[in-house]
Order: structure tokens, then C-alpha cells, then sequence
């Protein structure tokens, strides 16, 4: 999947609520996060992480959790991107009441938009295999709400951030 929208926000605000970042802001307007820790800093750019979901679809899918190598990056031309890949990791062994899902390369990027400081390009892409038995019918339906959700909440997110 691949979603795509401008931001009313400096890239700088929306990096802020969308940083891959134990403590973020992300829990607080995501409501597909309900959770996201650093297992291991590998540098100051590279961690594992697991990120948990809560139910979703009326409680049709259950929580879920992912495991993933992330890498963070700042280009030259302003641009920051982070990416994303399930790895698996001695220090986080499948947990209880938890389905565990598999996210392949994933990532976003908030583009400057040249000429306008208040205004990001958001690109994000990710394939998420989501595991358990659920029918492809409902991981087919429940992705193009979750990412126009995604998009709506974050503008709300960045706006209500003080400049």
C-alpha cells in the first residue's frame, strides 16, 4: 500500500509525531499504535523495535504485534525518512494475547515542499502480513480506512502542536 498527502506542517512537526521513537508522539494520535518500544539501539540511527496494535473492525482483528529493524535518515535537500523490516530478536519472544505480524520493507518520507516552510509531501508505503486466520476480505477492507485515518489523525496531530 501507498499513501500520500501534504501535510500543513514544517517537515520538522510532522517528523515529530511520526519519529520511530520510544516515548513519541505516535501512541497518542495513532490509533493503530497503542504501543512502541526500543529493544536494542544498534546506533544512533538504527533500533529494533516492537510496536503493538490494539483490536481493530469491531474487535474482528485482534492485537498485534511487530517486531522490526528501523533505520532513520536525514537527506540534504531536508527530507527524513525512516524504514522499516521485521526482523526477529532474541529479546522479543512472541508475547501473550498478541497475534505476531510481519511487516516487510516499509517506510515513510516527509519531503519539504520547495517554497513552502508549512507545508510536507508525506509518502508512506508499507505490505503488512498481519497473521492469524483472518479472511482476506477484512485485511483488504481494513487498510484504505486505516491509512486515510492515518493521514487525518496525523494533520490533527501536527496541528495541535505549539510553533
Amino acid at each position: 500500500y501507498r499513501g500520500q498527502g501534504v501535510l500543513p506542517a514544517s517537515p520538522q512537526k510532522v517528523w515529530e509525531c511520526i519519529k520511530p521513537v520510544a516515548g513519541g508522539l505516535r501512541t497518542k494520535w495513532d490509533q493503530n499504535v497503542k504501543d512502541f518500544e526500543v529493544i536494542e539501539t544498534i546506533s544512533d540511527t538504527v533500533s529494533v523495535c516492537r510496536t503493538t496494535t490494539p483490536s481493530a473492525c469491531m474487535r474482528i482483528i485482534s492485537p498485534r504485534e511487530f517486531v522490526d529493524v528501523v533505520v532513520m535518515k536525514q537527506y540534504e535537500d531536508g527530507t527524513m525518512q525512516s524504514a522499516a523490516t521485521n526482523v526477529e530478536h532474541p529479546l522479543c519472544l512472541p508475547q501473550p494475547n498478541f497475534v505476531r505480524g510481519f511487516n516487510y520493507p516499509c517506510g515513510c518520507f516527509c519531503i519539504p515542499v520547495p517554497g513552502e516552510p508549512d507545508r510536507t509531501e508525506l509518502l508512506t508505503f508499507f505490505q503488512t502480513d498481519l497473521g492469524g486466520y483472518l479472511p482476506q476480505t477484512v485485511v483488504d477492507s481494513f487498510f484504505p480506512s486505516s491509512i486515510s485515518g492515518f493521514y487525518s489523525n496525523l494533520t490533527k496531530a501536527v496541528k495541535a502542536l505549539k510553533a
